[in-house]
């Protein structure tokens, strides 16, 4: 194996960067989130246009790294109480958000000649919601600290749980023809001994050692990191996306537990290097794995994917919301912070592709259980969703705070 920074590497680095921080200031200028140039600069340097950057192990981790500090930045920002109070609105938000698309994916694939086990693994993957792209969406327009980023966050959390549980069932059904309750418990109690033991360590250990940290040789930075890379361990261990280990790590590193010049000097850091270095990575990596296809058939059933998903996740969500609490405006605004797809059903995708072609190989099954149009399909679906997410949700909270009858979250939106 060859070193892992190469003169390509560094000289794909310095291209993204260039090209995202240009792209960037262009779109702030026009008043969009620079997220969307990021996504762009990607879409241009990558394969699917001028082919100047192939999607590499070393630009993969960097890009992994970018959601891992972007997460931890989050949970630092984030209060855990809100988080708790607004719990049953987020369980709310999941439920929908996750059931309603599901079902309109599945009968769109099958309209489409789908199988059945690939109508539900298209369904599973335009169900789930990219906790990471909600969170910089969220950070950009600027209410990530209200209660309804609040519910929204909770809300990404709950359907990552969901969508492991869901993944979980339909993978047993894919080998086995049934689905194996002792594996579907095995994951519940996993996730709940992942969430007891966090909390264990987040009360009563963690602030004893956070009261005592000093700034001296970036031993507050080596402390963050290392417990942040612990969590995200148990988090990989209890079945979830290392990433809300690092969510969590950030929620028991904060102001109430820590010096706070401490705490600012560590926030700037982790925002520095997240924001200012490997989140344009992030999303410019993001638009590597794009490869269009001018078949129409595809195109159309790409753009029916691309509907089902948006409008199940905005009305499921805003259903879900509106359930527990009505209000028009809220539950659009909710909605459309959970429309953003990004890295995780890539990796689920990817999971029952490799799966799919075992199974085949093997002789077990004859059909695959996603298609490489259907694989496709959904990579076009979690970049055009990541596009619109900050556009829409602009609209949305521009509209809901424009009005006399301004929603409780405009207040800390207008004064950011």
């Amino acid at each position: 194996m060859g070193p892992m920074i190469t003169t390509d590497l560094l000289l794909s680095l310095l291209l993204i960067l260039v090209a995202a921080w240009a792209m960037g200031s262009i779109f702030n200028r026009l008043g969009l989130p620079p997220m969307l140039g990021q996504l762009l600069a990607g879409l241009l340097l990558g394969p699917a246009f001028l082919g100047l950057i192939e999607p590499s192990d070393g630009i993969e981790l960097l890009a992994d790294l970018g959601i891992f500090f972007v997460m931890f930045h989050s949970g630092l920002e984030m209060d855990p109480k809100v988080l708790l109070r607004q719990l049953r609105h987020s369980l709310a938000v999941a439920i929908g958000g996750f059931v309603l698309p599901f079902i309109i994916g599945y009968f769109v694939t099958r309209l489409f000649g789908g199988t059945v086990f690939q109508s539900l693994f298209v369904g599973m993957g335009i169900s789930i919601s990219a906790i990471a792209v909600q969170v910089i969406v969220l950070h950009s327009m600027r209410i990530n600290k209200t209660a309804l980023g609040h519910v929204i966050i909770g809300a990404a959390i709950a359907d990552d749980i969901l969508a492991l549980i869901g993944l979980s069932v339909l993978l047993s059904l894919a080998r086995s023809g049934t689905a194996d309750v002792g594996q579907i418990l095995l994951i519940i109690v996993k996730v709940v001994s992942f969430f007891g033991l966090t909390i264990l360590l987040g009360h009563f250990i963690v602030p004893k050692i956070t009261r005592r940290l000093t700034d001296r040789e970036g031993s507050a930075f080596t402390f963050a990191m290392a417990f942040a890379l612990a969590m995200a361990f148990l988090a990989e261990l209890a079945g979830l996306h290392f990433i809300m280990g690092a969510f969590l790590a950030g929620q028991f590193v904060r102001k109430e537990v820590m010096d706070p010049k401490i705490f600012d000097a560590l926030s700037d850091r982790f925002f520095g290097i997240s924001y200012g270095f490997l989140v344009p990575v992030f999303f410019a990596s993001l638009s590597f794995h794009l490869h269009l296809s001018w078949n129409a058939g595809f195109l159309l059933f790409a753009l029916a994917i691309i509907a089902a998903a948006m409008i199940g996740k905005v009305v499921g969500c805003g259903l879900g919301y509106a359930a527990v609490r009505r209000n028009y405006w809220e539950s659009l605004v909710t909605g459309f912070g959970m429309n953003s797809r990004g890295a995780v059903e890539m990796v689920v995708a990817s999971v029952v592709l490799t799966l799919s072609n075992q199974l085949v190989a093997a002789g077990e099954i004859t059909e695959p259980l996603l298609t490489e149009a259907q694989f496709s399909a959904l990579i076009i679906m979690a970049f055009v969703t990541t596009m619109l997410a900050p556009v829409t949700l602009k609209w949305a909270v521009v509209r809901s705070c424009g009005g006399d009858e301004k929603e409780a979250f405009c207040t800390l939106w207008d004064n950011s």
